[in-house]
């Protein structure tokens, strides 16, 4: 029996189980099996009866499989051909009856029965009842597709039990007795087979077509797999057989996980089903191999067996498909080597072309296709849109500049295009505060992935070099609309291109301003800034350099470069004022603050809190918790004006002691609680509202318990507020008629949100004047001068025209643009020159220089704008410059509508810098300056302009005129950055330095709309911060006003009314001349902080620049005409007369009363003529003879 048992060795995978059996044989001798001199080659046990003889009974599991199959297709082949010769046969019958009908009704009536009676009804089966057959059918079809939630937990435990019954066998022998009521492992396996048959009748009673059901693969398996379990309880006796087939039943695993709606992208589908499909032909080819290994040859009389494991097997099968071949297991069989033969021909070809995809799929999943995880206590923002190296990089730079101090938000970007190499390594540079996951923002499940409804806030970014600017901002309200709809609560950030697709972002409902929503629109601001330009040249740099976010670099050289960075070090804050201020005046408070905040100066923009008022004047008193506006380098000096206590701090002189101290605080005020009662952002009361800070919520019960109020609704809390108003006069400011808003201001806020004031008591007459009922000077919101719409061919002039009209003190905007070009929106550039803080004769004219066919697309926004003219032409012809007097202009602007037509970014301002550089190589004749004769600086309001010892402008000789091109006052828009170099042909910019640190953007001469990038993160931080850089630079755009530009796409004409008149009364940005008038001692080595106060004491003008000579510094004259920017400078900084000072102006309600001066705000400094600007007045003789004398010059130079 020992060595029967180690020929065969066929037992089971390992010889140890035949040892131990022939062991336990060989020590029971009086077995009741009597041996024959046959080796015994059947593992058996004595407890049960087997065959006497250790015969092999395989054939009788494999004839049950046999005769399944092929009775099974023998009934359906037979019910197949019964139900055709059926259906032939009714076929006939029928069609006999038709005929018979047909040649003979009335026979055919009397066959059928008796006539019905003229009452009954024949009785028609519906054809759309469904029979019980088909209902079963339709039930089984659910069942086994997962479509309830019984069939979804029916294909789960299919899967499961498939799994677990193919890895069981694996361990189980070849051939063994077993006893089914003793045998724990053929009852499960029982079991599990009584499953697959269940499973079995479902999938035949759903089967459409039964014959190909049955010869399907499954079915296949099912047959080779279910039938020898039950002849293994009849025979006691088991025998692996076939059952490794039940390995194919994985091919469907991809399919079930489909059912499961687990599996959902084709590329996962793709991959489970290489997967499926190789593994379990792996699996099943090496059941087979270890069925012959292990069984042997038939015709060998099974002598030739090995023993081989199950994972030997699998072993053997994967060296042989790869081709390795190590030759430690081989087959020895001839049927194993048979198949061997035929495997590695399919094998080789699966494993060549299943495992390259299978790896090219894995390895193209997505990188950053996880999920974002939040952290407790960090929030989140989500950054889209145009995801790029030089976006990203630039909004990084910014949001996470260290002056910010502790910026606890961690960036999430998230863009459909998986990073590149050089952007995916800034990711891993700033790993702890960045992530990136590839996705959407259109796909909610990407939203949902990024965590989109706990996120603090969404950041949209534009492509700005775009083509089609109309098409990148609707992607972008695409995405806005996504975002909305999925989360409306989510504040939403977003660049626009163009300034009229912001109406679409109205429409969207779940878009609030009130709540922070907020759309940044570069084509609006970009013309804003180069609108203040021609008005205070060197502003837009100024004001660009305040919103971003800039490192202090130190330089040890006397040389311009050092003073121009140091005021970019500057940036905008915002703090809440202290209580010792509260009833005084704010200008006052200016200089106050001037001393305490910082030992440089720091200036300041007060916006109490329901309204926001630009440098107010004196009859404006400070209130609580007024906001303030602080041009400073460090958050830590601007907290200064917050601790500041008059009881602890009056008497200090070194800025830095000032600390918070131990004072306690004033008590609120009734009012303060009132206002705090309602939030006007949101319309809820004090305790469900979400706009205000924590430490209010929590200091609620206490202020209450002081000053107990009754919960109102919001109607109830504005009119208990006004009448409180009405009964404590004191505790606001005397002009108490100041129109109260959110603590937010509209999205484009705001001189209509600004204090306003009785317009009958406005100083000076030029309200009765002005208010004529009949009369439209104003548009429908008072905040633009506007004329009644014109048609292009009146404005249009020729070059003799142009050149006769002998223009002078204007603006020329030479624009390049064709009838294909996207629009700029020029009306953004000139609603700025058209603010109703100028007076009418205070408004510079406007020429156009450029394609009259694309400035006829323009002109149906600009036709309702006085005082704007068209030169068709080309702003490269020498001839229509000369005819528009360029060089005596206030300011030349530059752009270009061509610019993202150009793949080559080099190219992309080649107009511009062809413009640019034609205009400073033209000359002059030196007759053309008699036109500049008598100018004069400007004169702040109530100054006697009649005294010579009052006025700034005291003693002014006549100013040298501009002889070459060099000296007229350029700004060009570029889109690329580098382009910079070309501008200025004596400077030594290096190509790759940043744009703020060129010498053109430092002079104010060039822009470009990436500087504009940093008002993202500005907004974020403070929102605050657009609704100011809005209320400077738009010249006065309102809510109001968007809404109808939105409607009609043209400003309406309004009626001067009180109303309206009285929105006139706001500041406005100008330049001061030192060199003369009340400043000249100041300017001849006075300091900056001294002026500051007395423009501020004096002229209520608010300084916060200056625009030097870049030359200023060097003790030799130079005859360079350059200037510089130098924001917020320290209080002891020097001045010397060439300086012209940055500062807000208040409106001048006295200079309209005369109509016979000529006035104009906003000079240029040309050449070695340090024209200031601001307002000119030039008496009446005067001017008749400066347009005699021009007319003279303009003979001469025809």
């Amino acid at each position: 029996l020992a060595s029967g048992a180690g020929d065969a060795g066929i037992g089971s995978p390992s010889g140890n189980s035949m040892m131990s059996r022939n062991n336990y044989f060989n020590k029971n001798p009086d077995s009741s099996i009597s041996m024959s001199k046959m080796d015994v080659i059947i593992p058996f046990s004595p407890d049960v009866p087997c065959d006497n003889n250790g015969q092999r009974m395989w054939w009788a599991f494999l004839a049950s499989s046999m005769v399944t199959f092929f009775g099974g297709l023998f009934i359906i082949l037979l019910w197949r051909t019964l139900k055709y010769l059926w259906t032939v046969c009714c076929h006939c019958n029928i069609k006999k009856k038709e005929a018979q009908k047909v040649n003979n009704p009335a026979n055919s009536q009397a066959a059928d029965g008796t006539a019905k009676g003229p009452d009954e009804k024949d009785e028609v089966v519906p054809a759309s009842e469904v029979g019980w057959m088909t209902s079963v059918k339709d039930w089984a079809g659910v069942m086994i597709s997962a479509q309830t939630l019984t069939g979804r937990v029916l294909v789960r435990v299919m899967n499961i039990y498939v799994t677990f019954s193919s890895f069981c066998l694996f361990y189980s022998p070849i051939e063994s007795c077993q006893n089914f009521y003793k045998d724990f492992t053929l009852q499960i396996d029982m079991f599990f087979n009584v499953f697959f048959l269940l499973y079995f009748g479902l999938r035949f009673i759903a089967a459409n077509d039964k014959l190909w059901f049955w010869l399907e693969v499954n079915s296949v398996v099912d047959f080779f797999t279910v039938p020898p379990v039950f002849v293994s309880v009849y025979l006691n006796r088991s025998w692996l057989g076939l059952r490794f087939l039940r390995a194919l039943r994985l091919i469907q695993f991809s399919e079930i996980l489909q059912f499961l709606n687990i599996l959902k992208t084709s590329n996962s589908i793709k991959l489970v089903n290489l997967c499926s499909i190789f593994i379990s032909t792996w699996l099943t080819a090496a059941g087979f191999i270890h069925l012959v290994e292990n069984s042997g040859d038939p015709w060998e009389n099974f002598q030739n067996s090995q023993s081989l494991s199950y994972w030997e097997c699998v072993y053997l099968l994967m060296v042989t498909m790869s081709t390795v071949g190590y030759g430690d297991v081989y087959a020895k069989t001839t049927l194993g080597r048979l198949f061997m033969v035929f495997f590695i021909l399919g094998g080789l070809a699966m494993f060549a072309s299943y495992v390259p995809e299978i790896i090219e799929l894995i390895g193209n999943r997505k990188k950053y296709g996880g999920s974002y995880s939040a952290v407790n206590g960090r929030k989140h923002i989500v950054v889209c849109g145009h995801i790029t190296l030089e976006s990203v990089s630039n909004f990084l730079k910014d949001f996470l500049h260290k002056d910010r101090d502790d910026v606890n938000v961690e960036i999430v970007f998230l863009h459909n295009i998986s990073p590149n190499l050089e952007l995916e390594a800034l990711f891993k540079r700033h790993f702890t505060q960045v992530e990136f996951y590839q996705g959407s923002v259109l796909n909610p499940h990407d939203l949902a992935r990024v965590k989109i409804e706990s996120a603090d806030a969404c950041l949209i970014l534009a492509n700005k070099y775009c083509p089609d600017p109309d098409a990148e901002d609707a992607s972008n309200i695409m995405r806005v609309i996504s975002i909305k709809n999925y989360s409306p609560k989510i504040r939403i950030i977003t660049q626009m291109l163009q300034y009229h697709n912001k109406a679409h972002l109205l429409n969207i409902p779940s878009w609030n301003w009130k709540e922070g929503d907020d759309a940044i629109c570069l084509a609006e601001l970009k013309a804003g800034f180069i609108a203040q330009s021609c008005l205070a040249q060197g502003l837009s740099t100024m004001l660009a350099n305040l919103f971003s976010m800039r490192s202090f670099i130190e330089i040890e050289e006397d040389t311009w470069q050092k003073y121009y960075l140091e005021g970019v070090a500057n940036e905008m804050y915002t703090e809440y004022l202290s209580s010792a201020f509260v009833g005084t005046v704010l200008c006052p408070v200016h200089v106050t603050l001037t001393t305490i905040t910082a030992s440089k100066e720091c200036d300041v923009i007060y916006l109490p809190l329901p309204s926001i008022l630009i440098n107010p004047g004196n009859h404006v008193k400070m209130q609580e918790g007024t906001l303030g506006f602080f041009i400073a380098s460090d958050a830590k000096e601007v907290k200064r004006a917050f601790f500041y206590c008059k009881a602890c701090h009056d008497d200090i002189t070194d800025p830095k002691r000032i600390k918070k101290c131990g004072c306690k605080r004033p008590k609120m005020s009734v009012y303060k609680q009132m206002k705090l009662a309602c939030c006007f952002d949101c319309g809820r009361s004090e305790r469900d509202c979400s706009c205000m800070s924590g430490s209010v919520h929590s200091n609620m019960d206490t202020l209450q318990r002081a000053y107990p109020l009754s919960s109102v609704s919001v109607h109830d809390c504005a009119t208990t507020l006004r009448a409180f108003e009405d009964e404590h006069p004191s505790t606001l400011s005397p002009k108490k008629k100041q129109r109260n808003g959110g603590m937010r201001n509209s999205p484009n806020n705001s001189p209509n949100m600004m204090s306003r004031h009785d317009p009958l008591l406005i100083p000076g007459n030029e309200q009765m004047e002005n208010m004529d009922m009949n009369l439209k000077q104003y548009d429908s919101t008072g905040m633009f001068h506007w004329c009644p719409s014109k048609e292009i061919e009146k404005v249009i002039l020729t070059r003799s025209e142009a050149s006769m009209t002998v223009l002078s003190g204007h603006v020329v905007v030479c624009i390049f643009g064709d009838v294909t070009s996207a629009l700029v929106g020029l009306r953004n550039l000139v609603m700025p020159l058209r603010a109703s803080n100028f007076h009418y004769h205070e408004l510079k004219p406007i020429v156009f220089v450029g394609s009259l066919e694309y400035l006829r697309r323009e002109w149906e926004t600009l036709h309702n704008f006085p005082k704007v003219s068209i030169l068709p032409g080309t702003p490269l012809s020498r001839a229509d410059l000369r005819a528009v007097n360029i060089n005596l202009c206030d300011m030349c602007v530059i752009l270009s509508a061509n610019q993202n037509n150009i793949d080559d970014a080099s190219l992309q301002d080649k107009e511009c810098i062809l413009a640019s550089l034609n205009i400073k190589s033209m000359q002059f004749d030196d007759s053309i300056g008699l036109l500049q004769a008598n100018s004069q600086g400007f004169t702040p309001p109530g100054m006697d302009r009649s005294s010579p010892d009052s006025s700034p402008v005291h003693g002014l000789a006549r100013q040298a005129s501009v002889t070459t091109g060099a000296n007229i006052p350029i700004i060009t828009e570029l889109v690329n950055d580098s382009n910079v170099q070309f501008l200025d042909q004596d400077d030594d910019d290096d190509p790759d330095t940043e744009l703020y640190l060129t010498q053109p953007f430092a002079c104010g001469t060039a822009f470009a709309v990436s500087v504009l990038d940093s008002l993202m993160s500005a907004t974020y931080f403070n929102d605050n911060i657009l609704t100011l850089i809005r209320t400077l630079v738009t010249g006065g755009a309102t809510p109001e006003l968007e809404a109808l530009l939105a409607e009609e796409n043209a400003l309406q004409g309004g009626y001067s009314t009180p109303q309206t008149l009285a929105n006139r009364d706001r500041c406005r940005v100008a330049q001061l001349a030192l060199y003369d008038g009340p400043f000249a001692d100041l300017g001849d080595g006075g300091c900056y902080g001294d002026l500051f106060c007395k423009a501020l004491k004096t002229y209520n003008m608010l300084c916060f620049g200056i625009y030097r000579l870049r030359d200023a510094h060097l003790a030799t004259p130079s005859q360079c005409t350059k200037r510089y920017v130098i924001t917020n400078p320290p209080y002891e900084f020097e001045l010397v007369p060439t300086d012209l000072i940055f500062c807000l102006m208040q409106f001048d309600h006295n200079a309209g009363q005369s109509r016979t001066s000529l006035s104009h705000s906003s000079h240029s400094s040309h050449s070695s003529s340090k024209k200031s600007s601001s307002v000119h007045s030039i008496p009446t003789t005067n001017r008749q003879n400066r347009s005699s004398k021009a007319r003279e010059a303009g003979h001469k130079q025809k």
